[in-house]
């Protein structure tokens, strides 16, 4: 949430502060690099990177010379003074990620955040984002869509998420890993039933995959053996027309039943199932108690 008002005007004006530049890199293919990201790496004062050795690869296969800084989850609160007292000094920041978009599933979003407080212009650069390039090749409505990242990886935790999302219209964009992605399309249509859903992996890379189906067909084919590389789960909005009111507080009430069966008192369940639906809690609770 921005703190106060604030206009930037990224190219006119003179400031004696750096810039920002947040410069997307390949999610695979390094021929995705553009001419504009690997001009604006060569003439920063540095580049705060996900991981330096990895970024090192890319770095020397263009050949660029300029200083790496380790950037990650676990050190940006305490590098993050650093690099604004830079920023301040006059000298720009290129701050990358792995593969795709900084501030996507990474900690550039702290500094862009620290650095707009700071008034120290952010410029983000256009380029490679593996959500929206699997969703726009997967067949499924591109718009509108939700993107989500990583979801969680405990299975109690994991079918809460999918609960919470089961009546949103929107096709959703999921990361997932390759040891998890059966467990996870399982965890799925046990919540949202067999939708249509598209598994992605390898994008851009030679192994490109795209397994289009439903649930139930995607699952199937990954008995044959294990998949490798990174994926992504795209999967089908709710049908808006598919559940009517009746319908879905009832779903409510035997989510209600489920969740008193499990161990949780009465009004926790009541509270739980509300929040998860968007329903009145108050409603609900007299549904439950036929009041």
């Amino acid at each position: 949430m921005m703190e106060k008002f604030n206009i930037q005007r990224s190219f006119k004006g003179e400031k004696v502060a750096g810039k920002l530049y947040l410069v997307p890199t390949p999610i695979g293919n390094m021929q995705d690099m553009t001419l504009r990201s690997l001009e604006t790496l060569k003439t920063v004062d540095l580049i705060c990177s996900e991981d330096t050795r990895n970024t090192l690869r890319l770095l020397n296969h263009f050949e660029i010379k300029v200083p790496q800084e380790s950037f990650h989850e676990h050190n940006s609160h305490e590098k993050i003074p650093k690099l604004l007292e830079f920023l301040h000094s006059g000298k720009s920041i290129a701050q990358v990620s792995d593969a795709g978009m900084p501030s996507i599933s990474d900690p550039g979003h702290d500094l862009v955040k620290a650095a707009i407080a700071a008034e120290i212009d952010v410029v983000a650069l256009p380029g490679a984002s593996a959500g929206i390039t699997a969703l726009i090749a997967s067949g499924l409505v591109p718009q509108p869509h939700i993107f989500y990242g990583f979801l969680p990886r405990k299975k109690g935790e994991q079918r809460q998420f999918f609960e919470s999302k089961l009546y949103y219209p929107e096709t959703q964009i999921f990361y997932e890993s390759p040891f998890r992605v059966a467990d996870t399309l399982e965890n799925m249509k046990e919540s949202y039933g067999n939708r249509h859903v598209v598994l992605v992996r390898e994008l851009t890379k030679i192994y490109e995959e795209y397994r289009r189906g439903t649930i139930s067909e995607v699952l199937s084919s990954l008995t044959d053996q294990p998949i490798k590389g990174e994926c992504l789960i795209i999967v089908s909005g709710a049908d808006e027309n598919a559940v009517s009111t009746d319908e879905l507080e009832l779903t409510a009430l035997e989510a209600v039943s489920t969740l008193i069966a499990e161990g949780l008192k009465t009004n926790v369940a009541i509270k739980q199932v509300a929040k998860e639906r968007g329903l009145n809690r108050q409603e609900l609770y007299a549904q439950f108690h036929d009041l």
